[in-house]
C-alpha cells in the first residue's frame, strides 16, 4: 500500500473544500471525514463578532504537519489535509478546513476528530476578535 497523502498549510488566502477533497482522494478510500470551521458572529457568550484576525507562531506549520503525519499513520488512512487561515476574516469565512480519507467511515471519523482536536489544542494560532461595540478580545493566547 502507498503512503498516505499529507497536505498542510497556513495561508492568508481563501480556503477551499474542493481542494481538500481533491487532496485526500484515493481509489481505496470509501469515506472522507470533512471538518470546516467558519467565523461565527458570536463567542464568549456574547453576540456581535464582526471580524477575526488570525495570527500564527513561526513554528505553527511544523506542528500542524507533525499532527497530520501522525493521523496519516492511522489504520487504513489514505489522505490527510489540514489548512488554517491567517489574516483578517469576516463572519462566514472559512477559518480551517480538515479532511481525512480512509477505507471505512470509522477510521475517517476517528482521524478527522483527532486532527481538528489536536490542531485546536496544540498549534499556536491565535485570533483577535473585533466586536460591534468597538472593543476586541484575544482567544488562544
Amino acid at each position: 500500500m502507498s503512503r498516505p497523502t499529507v497536505v498542510t498549510d497556513i495561508r492568508d488566502t481563501a480556503l477551499s473544500v474542493d481542494e481538500a477533497l481533491a487532496a485526500v482522494s484515493h481509489p481505496r478510500a470509501g469515506a472522507v471525514a470533512l471538518f470546516v470551521g467558519t467565523v461565527r458572529e458570536h463567542d464568549e457568550g456574547r453576540e456581535g463578532v464582526t471580524q477575526l484576525d488570525y495570527s500564527a507562531h513561526p513554528d505553527a506549520l511544523e506542528q500542524l504537519t507533525a499532527i497530520a503525519r501522525s493521523v496519516a499513520e492511522g489504520d487504513q488512512v489514505h489522505g490527510v489535509y489540514a489548512v488554517h487561515r491567517v489574516g483578517s476574516l469576516t463572519v462566514g469565512d472559512l477559518a480551517v478546513v480538515c479532511a481525512v480519507s480512509a477505507e471505512h467511515r470509522a477510521e475517517a471519523f476517528d482521524g478527522g476528530r483527532r486532527l481538528i482536536e489536536e490542531l485546536k489544542a496544540t498549534v499556536p494560532i491565535w485570533k483577535r476578535q473585533a466586536w460591534a461595540e468597538g472593543d476586541h478580545s484575544w482567544v488562544g493566547l
